[in-house]
């Protein structure tokens, strides 16, 4: 039938598309003609269905531009032929096929028109598209009924019940046929395979002979074999079959009730009418199939997308992760030679107050960029989520005076009053508190509050109770306007762009406290006026705690007054010789090496009570060097080895001690926590102290 060659006609995509659908639609509707003129209509004198309009009419719903009237007129003079071979009168073809082809134009631009076809993909679309069509068809063909009674001098209504059931079931079966062939999304053409479609036609053929010739009651059977068809085949072989299915019944009711015009007119509409509504069963149950099936496909992609964005999140995090990394090292690194022969020459005695001063402000903009990598490699950690709280026992009124006792140079250098003030019954109360993390906060606070002050005080307050602890920081500074207030935590956020500038900053020392107060489960906030000075407050929730014994609580050793033997490996000869300046400073003896594989030599050949290791360096890193140095057995695998880097990223500092290394320092090197360390890890053990005291004997 007409349905095999539309196929056939666009499944080559090698030829051009247009051409071939005009060709599939021009043999759809020359078959669709034949079959209803000569099977049923010219042959029989029985009117039975007529799917040619519907051919046409989903034709101009589904090509585009030119190909629509070329595909018109080939239509006319398709039709024209195919009548005057079928002996119909010259008169009746030139009324009727003009009229079809006027009607078939309006009724498709009627449906554009009114937007049905915009959602003609969809079951509920289609079948509204359907109804509004065939309420059409309906008016123009009592149109052309009408005009054909009148011309042959009929009564008005004489053929209308003979001409417009056929149309309308027609339209029923063929347009939502015709527009599923046409419709392109559908790849492959049908899902399942050649083979299982050859057998699915057979059984409802066979099934659709056998019923209508013996018993039209079992009808109903044919639904299974059509739902499988929905099943296997989707929409398209759901519409082909039960059209195959009605195409076979037609001639099988026709040879049990005979050609008779009153005989045969009934049991041929009741099959048709059976078949139209099997068709709207069927092609609705596979169009909601094909929805499920379309949707599960998009949530598939849908999640490969989404883990692919995931994959490609984590890498950009690694990237940046990297970056922040590198970046840090690189300014590490010279800020490590800036500041420390900085230090070194501020103590010169002889140095003139001028060159102090700006020895002075070289420290101080130093320290603002060490501050400044800080903040970043912090806020980095917080976004990732790998900023680890360690809560211990402490009094928050000791973090608060410590907090204090850091930022009161910066307040005496501008005159500025510092005040504490501590409310509760316990004021030295234990909770279970970060120390490190608690400090930051407060000291971000506080230097903040003194930055933006030029005269007047600054008030650091604690409020404890058995529910919360609250801490503020006030001061008579500059003051914050309340539209500048609810963005004031956000990242890389200052009141306008004149506070960078005038007070410099990155804008993340609040956004990193607020985002480590609520990891400590609290709160933050600001109550402010512009000219009238700012009040910071933190509120952390209270959890009591009872001190517990250190474990380095014991009696202190005594001190070591000698000298320690340190051996200094880095690459960059201006860190080696200002490392071998502060620790000669401090009294020890420094041999130095650049790279791993020297230092690895000397250890072999020479004693020393301490290493203090770079990282990267060329011939032999400083984690490989480790690895060597503790493979050595004996005492020379335990000396103390301290990785002096200016990696300071958690995962770096794990590797470092990952590789066997007892601690780490970071780059810029501070004098003080740089002699604490060496003492700490050259003063002499319990056993050595233990045997030194029995050879004084």
């Amino acid at each position: 039938m007409w349905e095999q060659t539309l196929i056939a006609g666009i499944q080559n995509p090698s030829r051009d598309d247009q051409s071939l659908r005009i060709a599939g639609l021009l043999a759809a509707f020359g078959g669709s003609i034949i079959f209803s003129l000569f099977l049923a209509g010219a042959t029989h004198n029985l009117p039975s269905i007529w799917t040619a309009n519907a051919v046409v009419i989903a034709g101009l719903l589904t090509l585009k531009g030119n190909a629509r009237w070329i595909m018109l007129a080939l239509v006319g003079f398709t039709h024209v032929a195919i009548e005057l071979i079928a002996g119909v009168r010259v008169s009746f073809i030139l009324l009727v096929v003009p009229q079809d082809l006027i009607q078939n134009v309006l009724i498709a631009l009627g449906l554009e028109r009114l937007g049905l076809t915009n959602h003609m993909r969809s079951p509920w679309g289609l079948a509204r598209m359907t109804a509004v069509a065939s309420v059409m068809v309906i008016v123009f063909s009592t149109i052309t009924t009408v005009s054909l009674a009148l011309m042959h001098g009929k009564p008005m209504w004489s053929g209308w019940a003979d001409w417009i059931p056929p149309n309308v079931l027609g339209l029923f079966l063929a347009m939502p046929t015709t527009i599923m062939l046409m419709d392109r999304r559908h790849k492959p053409l049908f899902p399942a395979s050649a083979w299982q479609l050859t057998m699915l036609t057979t059984l409802v053929v066979v099934s659709a002979v056998a019923i209508f010739t013996w018993d039209p009651g079992l009808q109903a059977l044919l639904f299974a074999p059509a739902m499988l068809a929905v099943f296997r085949g989707g929409p398209r072989a759901a519409a082909i079959l039960v059209i195959a299915s009605l195409a076979a019944s037609i001639p099988a009711v026709l040879h049990r009730v005979g050609i008779d015009r009153d005989l045969a007119l009934t049991p041929l509409r009741h099959a048709v009418i059976f078949h139209v509504m099997l068709f709207a069963v069927c092609l609705t149950a596979a169009m909601i199939l094909e929805r499920q099936k379309r949707l599960q496909a998009l949530m598939a992609r849908g999640r490969d997308a989404a883990r692919d964005a995931q994959t490609s999140a984590q890498a950009a995090n690694k990237a940046k992760s990297e970056f922040l990394a590198t970046i840090s090292h690189e300014i590490r690194t010279p800020l490590n030679s800036i500041l420390g022969f900085a230090g070194l020459v501020a103590a010169d005695p002889g140095l003139s107050p001028d060159s102090r001063r700006r020895l002075d402000l070289i420290e101080r903009a130093g320290r603002s960029l060490v501050e400044i990598v800080n903040d970043l490699l912090d806020f980095s950690k917080l976004e990732a989520g790998r900023m680890e709280l360690d809560p211990e026992p402490l009094a928050p009124a000791v973090v608060l005076r410590d907090a204090m006792a850091i930022a009161a140079p910066a307040a005496e250098a501008k005159t500025l009053a510092l005040r504490v003030e501590i409310e509760g019954d316990d004021k030295q109360a234990l909770f279970l508190l970060d120390e490190t993390r608690l400090r930051q906060v407060l000291l971000n606070l506080l230097s903040n509050a003194i930055k933006f002050t030029r005269d007047g005080h600054v008030t650091a307050r604690l409020e404890l109770s058995e529910r919360r602890l609250r801490f503020e920081v006030s001061d008579t500074g500059i003051g914050i306007a309340p539209d500048v207030q609810a963005r004031l935590f956000q990242r890389f956020t200052q009141a306008d762009s004149s506070i960078s500038r005038g007070y410099g900053g990155t804008g993340l020392g609040l956004a990193i406290s607020k985002a480590l107060v609520t990891r400590m489960g609290g709160e933050i906030g600001v109550v402010s006026a512009p000219g009238r000075g700012s009040c910071f407050w933190v509120e952390l929730p209270a959890h009591p705690a009872q001190p517990t014994p250190r474990l380095d609580a014991a009696a202190p050793k005594p001190c070591d007054t000698r000298g320690a033997r340190v051996l200094l490996v880095d690459d960059h000869h201006v860190n080696r010789e200002l490392g071998c300046a502060l620790l000669t400073l401090g009294g020890h003896e420094v041999i130095t090496a650049e790279d791993g594989a020297s230092a690895v030599s000397l250890l072999r050949d020479q004693d020393f009570d301490l290493v203090l290791m770079d990282v990267h360096m060329p011939v032999m890193d400083g984690l490989a060097a480790t690895n060597a140095i503790r493979a050595m057995g004996g005492t020379k695998a335990r000396v103390p080895i301290l990785a002096l880097s200016a990696d300071v990223m958690p995962e770096q500092v794990a590797r470092c001690v990952a590789a066997g290394m007892d601690g780490h320092l970071a780059k810029p090197i501070v004098r003080d926590a740089l002699l604490a360390a060496v003492a700490r890890f050259t003063a002499p053990s319990e056993q050595d102290l233990a045997r030194s005291a029995s050879s004084n004997l």
